[in-house]
């Protein structure tokens, strides 16, 4: 297998065979030399190399580490791919129209013939310490984060000095000569995962939302070629951060910057999972082409000015932004159901020049992601992205919504072969899988939900784990990982692993995710079904729910693990509390049934009113007979605490003398109903209600309902808040010229047949409680400390604070969740005192419903 890889001096003499068959499109050049003297080879594509640096450019880097090979090898089927297909494939000519790319395919030429060579798993260049051990690990040797280490053996010793090496030199050297650079990819294995660059702050820089955009679109790519999905994470304190990285040099120069972790393994099966990455990456790496232009340093085509939510419903959201007014441009509006999503055709909503945009027909409680960016009209060229709103729409007027998270205490894994799995629970990480050391390891998660009602009608749930380690997947497309609801009476002790792995699972929920979905960086959700939602409403009676994550329990030979790592949100190497496993749930909960009967009823026809006597047709002259009804709502809950779920209208007939094509509507009306023919006859209608109803089917079924329709019930809604009286009409129609002597009558006498409206309501708040009061900043000990105080109201469930870099949070969702709770006062551990930055203050009942929120400005000293 190793021996299908082509060592540096093939790859040197492909690109020299190249260069002579292509001398206009492709030039190879040494940048530099390494410690023992090789080449540094680049190779510059463009559709003239001779003015290949007037055009913005790609810069690929491939194989930094030593071991880590795919980047070589992918620098040369990428190469010869465009190369070969250019002049006979117009999507390549119009990328490279405006466009240059630059390779270094092994950036550690001296590491990787050693490694290929004497040492499969050396990962460092060929230096010589002055401790006589051998080499510095170039991607720690940059300037950015740069730490000093005086371990010299280290796999990750950055050496004496930033840039003390030849081949860093070199690419420094290379990248600060050539400002047309506009975007930078450095290929790594393993992980399946896109790593953006950071700037060592716990704050999004104003290109996150570009870098993790153009991330999303290389994914979508791989996705259609071979269904693997790959993760963005963009590291951040508290974790771990790569220090030196040569990544984080090229976005200090202003560089759309990431590293990309190719496969589960640093050197991988050749002709079954490397050819697999190469024909999944040129594809990606031809969407990173594409974008290129847009990020030219010189471009005039700014991103706009503002990014903002103006108004949120269950089913709609206004967005606004500002731009400097410019005929020649026009705004593209992206709208996703997750984040670090894809911003390409298939979730381009609006194309438009208007500075506003309302987007309706959404879910209820649902988030939604919006991106949006300039182009010009005559050139196509786009702007960067403005940071990514975050919103989740309100729920609708039945629904409640709750997120529980896990409990730290009885939440953790417990794994075959070890004896300590008690301490596993509270602190870190969940480890699932199977692993030859550790053994089959499943995770239990403790969900306390006893705030849900014992009467909620659970109407859709998704439960939610952060993958925080895809590196240690190391088997492709093998195994599947399932959560499950653990029926409690068969529990046991949930640290045994013996009793876990005895559990009886009563259903497992969503869809298994496989090893090639596992994506670090992005949420795993799994959607329950109407059948799961009924499962888990059962147990949530308990007061709370236990969930048993597994993963694949067999190990194919030659292979020392397939583990998954998810965060539990707790402890020193967990990414904090909002990434603790959370359980989303939408639910109603069972209505209270009002029935209401007419206070007042009336037949009208030209002969006159008739006081309680219903009929309904045509006179003797042709002439139409209506039936009128009036109905008191007072008896119903108040307004501000009642939500009218459902309504309906009950009809019964009499007698029916009618053989003609007579059919009957029922009308809302305004409760000040004229008691007269000509008064009825210019009635104004509010709306018809449900369905008309034929005289044939007046025969088949003597009860007829008239059921209310959204607005209708929108509109018995406000009747509620000013008790008013409501009225209705029935009125006949038919499609024949003349009808004369045709009537129904309805029954009025026995109350069980008598008309009534019916109406089905639940408690719920429908106001937000006031705002907090005495809102500050204050800096404590360096760290950002808000405080506020809580208003004394008896329906305050908590208070949520959110960050937001740009923009003021509009939205409970917009920015960085800091804290969620009934406190008075929450830190900003991470956030960067040298940065303006909105922080938002709401509270927040059952429902729940949010106040507006209080605005802090941070403005940096």
């Amino acid at each position: 297998m190793k021996q299908l890889y082509r060592s540096y001096n093939e790859s040197t003499d492909i690109f020299k065979d190249l260069e002579n068959k292509y001398s206009k499109y492709i030039k190879l050049e040494s940048i530099g030399k390494t410690w023992e003297k090789r080449d540094i080879n680049l190779i510059t594509i463009s559709k003239d190399i001779k003015t290949a640096h007037t055009r913005p450019a790609l810069f690929f880097t491939g194989t930094i580490h030593a071991r880590e090979w795919v980047g070589h090898e992918l620098a040369i089927e990428f190469a010869k791919y465009v190369l070969e297909n250019y002049e006979n494939d117009p999507t390549i000519q119009a990328y490279l129209e405006n466009t240059t790319i630059y390779m270094v395919p092994c950036a550690n030429p001296d590491g990787y013939e050693y490694s290929k060579n004497h040492f499969s798993f050396w990962r460092k260049n060929r230096r010589v310490n002055a401790d006589g051990t051998y080499g510095v690990d170039l991607n720690r040797n940059f300037p950015i984060g740069y730490v000093k280490s005086s371990v010299p053996s280290s796999n990750v010793y950055g050496g004496p000095e930033p840039f003390s090496e030849p081949e860093t030199r070199a690419l420094r050297d290379f990248v600060e000569a050539h400002e047309n650079i506009s975007i930078a990819l450095d290929y790594h294995s393993q992980g399946n995962v896109f790593f953006p660059a950071h700037d060592f702050r716990h704050e999004d820089t104003i290109d996150t939302t570009d870098m993790n955009t153009l991330c999303a679109n290389m994914a979508e790519e791989i996705k259609k070629i071979s269904g693997r999905e790959y993760g963005i994470h963009q590291g951040k304190p508290p974790t771990k951060l790569i220090s030196g990285s040569g990544r984080e040099f090229y976005h200090s120069r202003g560089i759309i910057s990431s590293v990309v972790e190719v496969g589960t393994r640093n050197i991988s099966d050749y002709m079954d999972d490397m050819d697999e990455h190469v024909r999944e990456h040129i594809p990606a790496l031809l969407a990173a082409v594409k974008e290129v232009p847009n990020y030219d340093k010189k471009s005039t085509i700014t991103r706009v000015d503002s990014f903002e939510i103006t108004e949120i419903g269950s089913n709609h959201v206004n967005l606004k932004w500002s731009y400097t007014s410019k005929e020649d441009v026009f705004f593209e509006i992206y709208r996703s159901l997750k984040d670090k999503s894809f911003c390409n055709g298939s979730n381009l909503i609006a194309r438009t020049q208007n500075l506003e945009f309302s987007d309706i027909n959404l879910q209820s409680n649902k988030d939604y992601y919006y991106n949006i960016r300039v182009v010009n009209k005559k050139t196509n060229q786009k702007s960067p992205f403005y940071p990514q709103i975050r919103l989740r729409t309100d729920p609708e007027y039945d629904e409640f919504s709750r997120t529980y998270y896990a409990n730290s205490k009885d939440t953790g894994y417990v794994a075959e072969n070890l004896n300590n799995n008690a301490k596993h629970f509270g602190v870190n990480s969940l480890f699932v899988g199977v692993d030859e050391n550790k053994g089959i390891s499943y995770s239990i998660i403790t969900i306390n939900v006893s705030s849900l009602p014992d009467n909620a009608i659970i109407k859709s749930a998704d439960f939610n784990l952060y993958p925080i380690n895809r590196v240690s997947t190391t088997i492709e497309k093998y195994g599947e990982w399932n959560v499950g609801i653990v029926d409690q009476e068969t529990m046991g002790d949930i640290t045994d692993f013996d009793d876990v792995d005895n559990m009886k699972i009563l259903q497992y929920i969503g869809r298994p995710t496989s090893s090639d979905k596992l994506t670090q960086g992005i949420w795993r959700t799994w959607e329950l079904s109407g059948i799961e939602c009924e499962c888990l409403q059962k147990v949530a009676k308990n007061g709370q729910v236990t969930l048993r994550v597994e993963g694949p329990k067999e190990l194919i030979i030659g292979r020392t693990r397939q583990m998954m790592q998810w965060d539990i949100g707790y402890g020193k190497y967990g990414y904090g509390l909002p990434y603790r496993p959370r359980l989303e749930v939408t639910y109603t909960i069972k209505p209270t049934v009002s029935v209401l009967y007419p206070k007042a009823l009336y037949t009208l026809s030209k002969d006159g009113v008739k006081t309680d006597e219903l009929s309904s047709g045509y006179d003797k002259n042709g002439c139409k007979i209506y039936s009128t009804f009036e109905f008191n709502i007072s008896s119903l809950p108040p307004y501000n605490e009642t939500f009218i779920t459902r309504a309906y209208f009950e009809l019964n007939s009499t007698k029916i003398y009618i053989k003609d094509d007579i059919r009957f509507h029922l009308e809302f009306v305004d409760e000040n109903i004229d008691k007269d023919y000509e008064g009825i006859s210019n009635r104004e209608i509010i709306q018809n209600i449900g369905y008309d109803v034929s005289a044939n089917e007046l025969k088949n079924n003597q009860t007829q309902y008239f059921t209310f329709d959204t607005f209708s019930e929108i509109t018995l809604n406000e009747k509620l808040k000013d008790k008013s009286d409501v009225a209705f009409v029935l009125k006949p129609t038919t499609s024949r010229k003349a009808i004369k002597n045709k009537t129904v009558s309805w029954e009025t006498q026995n109350q069980s047949l008598s008309p009534k409206l019916i109406i089905e309501h639940i408690p719920k708040r429908r106001e937000a409680l006031p705002q907090v009061e005495n809102a500050q900043l204050i800096n404590e000990n360096g760290k950002i400390k808000l405080t506020w105080t809580n208003p004394k109201h008896s329906d305050l469930k908590g208070v949520k604070v959110m960050k937001n870099a740009y923009r003021e949070p509009y939205s409970t969702h917009d920015g960085q969740k800091l804290f969620a709770g009934m406190d008075n006062y929450t830190y900003d551990d991470f956030g960067a005192l040298d940065i303006d930055k909105y922080y938002a203050i709401f509270t927040y009942d059952e429902v729940p419903n949010y106040s507006e929120p209080i605005i802090l400005k941070y403005e940096a000293k």
